[in-house]
């Protein structure tokens, strides 16, 4: 139980700062409007794809309201079954069913006061739905063999990278309680809407490691290394940056990042499929870029056996991707090829 426990709850000091990376508009714009709403109590669901920043923004929702000063509340709607998450939610009873050996108080009694986010909202069974219904209607709920309801002031946060409108049509979710939560919602923006804030966020995530060490150490990134980054979509945004710049920490030769320390998937571009035909109109060097983009891509970045293939030698291909931008410096010699 106390696993169970770690994995689906998190209490957190909320006078600890909110710390957000990046000044595009779109979340110039999105944390004026947390800041506006956090002093009240309505609910709000923040929509979004993974990784995007969800529950930075549930937390500045308690940091920046009157409910700071006790312990803000998560739980994972979609960290375990049924049961288990109603037990967690609501709490038990002793007796109430087998193992339930004593009394145990639910995370939404945990939060009285305070705020509880319920992160992967989207992921609750129809069953669980109708009993966070009822809770956020009356502001009261029963323990699994409880005989009295528990009245608590719990302002409710809520989270999902589903689209809860199309998960409503299809029957998965229920509508009414669709209407409870949204009162007000906020749509996170992915990394790729707002890359201008990507140089920033680089900048923290070399500063600052999870893993210490040597992964601390880097002393000089060259420049191309964030015009690689920010050509890349991200799609699993600012997690997968916060991964990409972990792992260039940690790999890195002489604490210096180069463009070819980073992935190659991240490196290329996507290219149009095999299928696609070449416009009439399309400048001779774009259809160079792309074969040899393709030609690369289908021999997993191994650049000795994309020049045979291409009928060109090792240094007239690294001369080539120099001129693309996919390179930091021109080959001039010929020699030993490294698989990228």
């Amino acid at each position: 139980m106390q696993k169970e426990n770690k994995a689906l709850k998190t209490l957190v000091n909320s006078e600890k700062a909110v710390e957000f990376i990046g000044k595009s508009a779109s979340m110039m714009n999105l944390l004026a409007m947390v800041d506006k709403i956090a002093p009240t109590t309505a609910t709000v669901l923040i929509q979004g794809e993974s990784g995007t920043g969800k529950e930075l923004i549930a937390k500045r929702l308690h940091a920046m309201s009157d409910r700071t000063g006790k312990p803000y509340v998560t739980v994972n709607c979609g960290a375990l079954q049924e049961s288990l998450l109603e037990s967690e939610l609501f709490g038990h009873e002793k007796g109430s069913f087998t193992g339930a050996i004593a009394q145990k108080m639910g995370l939404a009694e945990t939060a009285d006061g305070s705020t509880l986010f319920l992160d992967e909202i989207g992921e609750l069974t129809l069953g669980i739905q109708a009993k966070l219904l009822r809770f956020l209607q009356e502001g009261e709920f029963y323990r699994i063999g409880g005989k009295r309801p528990i009245c608590v002031n719990v302002r409710v946060v809520s989270a999902t990278n589903r689209d809860l409108e199309k998960e409503v049509k299809e029957g998965r979710f229920r509508e009414d309680l669709y209407y409870r939560l949204n009162t007000i919602t906020l749509r996170v923006p992915p990394l790729r809407k707002r890359k201008e804030d990507i140089p920033a966020l680089i900048e923290h995530f070399l500063r600052n490691s999870r893993f210490g060490g040597a992964a601390q150490q880097i002393r000089r990134v060259d420049p191309r290394v964030v015009d690689v980054l920010m050509n890349y979509d991200w799609p699993g945004n600012i997690r997968e940056l916060q991964n990409t710049i972990e792992r260039l920490k940690i790999l890195a030769d002489n604490n210096e990042i180069c463009v070819d320390d980073i992935p190659f998937s991240i490196r290329m571009p996507k290219i149009k499929s095999e299928s696609s035909d070449f416009g009439i109109d399309m400048p001779l060097e774009e259809i160079e870029k792309t074969h040899i983009m393709r030609a690369l891509a289908y021999h997993h970045g191994n650049k000795t056996k994309t020049a045979q293939s291409l009928g060109i030698t090792i240094k007239t291909l690294y001369n080539k991707l120099h001129r693309y931008g996919f390179l930091p410096t021109q080959v001039t010699v010929d020699g030993p090829e490294a698989t990228a």
